[in-house]
């Protein structure tokens, strides 16, 4: 089947990541990964998912370098999946869907929330520009511009009517 993706869909950063953890199986994997499961026993209890999907869905995670296969047993050789940098670098992201979908429900429906380890007290995590502090929520204040690695496709994207707003909308 001939790919859908625009050329400048390919060298997106957002279409290039889903490619990673766009997958349902692979964030909720993710998720457990953070919550501290590491064996491959542990990740089928938890998301009772069968045994070809996870083999599947940890080997991808192993070939995009966010979890790293280790052996902890020799006989029989067992292996645990542990998050490397790459995968722990994920850990805001994994955080910012979780505070989107809950805040989307009421408090009483809410199965897991983010607190803090100290105090217990829930915590609500925004993203932030780190240079202003300011909250990346306005689609006004901060738009998406080609950067300098964007083919002629992406730049087109963003200037073809002289404003970086789709659509040509002034600022």
């Amino acid at each position: 089947m001939p790919s859908r993706a625009r050329l400048e869909d390919r060298e997106c950063p957002l279409s290039t990541t889903v490619q990673h953890v766009g997958e349902w199986w692979t964030l909720l994997i993710l998720h457990d990964a953070f919550d501290g499961y590491s064996r491959f026993d542990q990740f089928q209890q938890n998301l009772n998912i069968s045994t070809s999907m996870l083999t599947a869905r940890l080997k991808a995670l192993v070939a995009d370098n966010l979890l790293e296969r280790r052996l902890y047993q020799d006989k029989p050789a067992r292996y645990e999946y542990v998050l490397t940098e790459r995968g722990r670098s994920l850990r805001p992201v994994i955080v910012a869907l979780a505070a989107w979908g809950n805040r989307h429900l009421a408090p009483q429906e809410r199965s897991m929330i983010l607190v803090d380890a100290a105090s217990g007290e829930e915590v609500e995590p925004v993203l932030v520009d780190a240079h202003t502090g300011r909250s990346l929520d306005d689609s006004e204040e901060f738009v998406f511009a080609a950067g300098p690695a964007a083919s002629t496709a992406m730049r087109s994207r963003y200037t073809e009517t002289g404003s970086l707003r789709p659509g040509g909308a002034e600022a």
